[in-house]
């Protein structure tokens, strides 16, 4: 019976138009006209960093004006604050929200791609609310029991994944200015784990930290003679060699989808 109501939201879905000028609204007005509502909206932040936890978010949004986030688009083109801003809009007005956090060494066990899909899974899973149809940024997400696409820019486009990437970004922010508090010297808290200059040349002259992810060749060749960081769960001769995939952010790796026993689950009532 699922995969009968899947089949005839997907029919739904392919008929669905949304105007240019429609506004970041548009994609759920429109899916809402459909018959598909309520839509969820799932985004990462930390994909691409080489330090700290890889951060997933989802969101269904309210469609009444009164519950409209005020300023919201991508987090990536929102300031610090604007971004604080939006966020408590979204914690107070959305119908369902979750956040969840994978920890470094579980992005090295299972790849920066898995991992990616994972958080993503993880966030919509929890969230209390089940959605209808899902919109994620870039990579369609199996294993939800509903219907999706994945639209490029999602986050620029669809007002669900701009308030999951808000989540995702603040959230993921917050923790590597914690992380500051414990590694002063690596300055996380301007970088935020992200392979900039100032990270890379910290990383060269301290080594890294256990919160640095070792699959990142940038990681693994400043490991100081004698220095014990931690090891890698099940990694092999073939992780060894998709380093720099994985750092490409376009790596199809594996089929592993097991959900990391040590991910860190975030939700408005943890």
């Amino acid at each position: 019976m699922t995969h009968v109501a899947n089949d005839q939201a997907t029919a739904a879905a392919a008929r669905v138009q949304v105007r240019r000028d429609s506004g970041i609204y548009g994609y759920e007005r429109a899916l809402k006209r459909v018959g598909l509502t309520p839509v969820a909206g799932a985004d990462e932040a930390g994909r691409g960093a080489c330090a700290g936890p890889l951060v997933a978010g989802a969101a269904i949004l309210s469609d009444a004006k009164s519950k409209q986030i005020v300023g919201l688009r991508d987090s990536k083109l929102l300031s610090a604050a604007q971004r604080e801003r939006c966020y408590d809009q979204i914690i107070d007005k959305a119908v369902a929200w979750a956040v969840v956090a994978i920890e470094p060494e579980e992005c090295d066990r299972l790849g920066m791609h898995v991992a990616n899909l994972e958080a993503l899974r993880r966030a919509l899973l929890r969230l209390d609310v089940s959605p209808t149809y899902v919109l994620t940024d870039g990579f369609s997400v199996d294993g939800l029991g509903v219907p999706g696409l994945s639209i490029w820019k999602g986050d620029q486009v669809a007002a669900c994944v701009a308030a999951a990437s808000v989540l995702a970004k603040v959230t993921r922010d917050r923790m590597m200015t914690e992380l500051d508090t414990s590694y002063p010297e690596y300055e996380f808290a301007v970088h935020k784990g992200y392979c900039t200059p100032l990270h890379q040349a910290h990383l060269d002259r301290l080594g890294p930290t256990p919160v640095h992810r070792m699959r990142f060749d940038n990681v693994a060749r400043v490991v100081k003679p004698g220095q014990v960081v931690r090891t890698i769960l099940g990694r092999s001769a073939e992780h060894d060699r998709s380093i720099e995939l994985d750092q490409s952010m376009d790596n199809d790796a594996g089929a592993d989808r097991r959900v990391p026993a040590g991910a860190m689950d975030l939700r408005e009532d943890d």
